[in-house]
């Protein structure tokens, strides 16, 4: 079981930058993949950003690609997801996940296997 805690959330101007972090339980974590999900009200959670056990690949929706950038610290379990030049359209609830599988393809694809609670993003205009 993995164990994961969001922070960094809060409300920001637009144009303006966020760093979250995702803090996860167990001695596995250096083997997960890991990833950022985000959701409105009345939409389906979608997929943000992913990053392999290693880091060494990412990958990013098209809708965050030049402007967040994910990255792993796999000596303190945490991973970040920096966020600049934030728009309103930015505004959601933000999940921190974690794959058994370190390849985040699946992530990508089918979904991670853990959730963390959430943190809320806002921007306003």
């Amino acid at each position: 079981q993995v164990q994961l805690g969001e922070s960094g959330g809060g409300l920001v101007q637009a144009g303006g930058s966020l760093r979250l972090s995702c803090a996860a339980s167990g001695r596995s974590f250096s083997s997960y993949a890991m990833g950022w999900f985000r959701q409105t009200p009345g939409k389906e959670r979608e997929f943000v950003s992913a990053i392999s056990w290693s880091g060494s690949t990412t990958y990013y929706a098209d809708s965050v690609k030049g402007r967040f950038t994910i990255s792993r610290d796999n000596a303190k379990n945490t991973v970040h997801l920096q966020m600049n030049s934030l728009k309103p359209e930015d505004t959601a609830v933000y999940y921190c996940t974690a794959d058994t599988d370190g390849d985040p393809v699946r992530t990508v694809v089918t979904g991670p296997e853990y959730w963390g609670q959430g943190t809320q993003v806002t921007v306003s205009s």
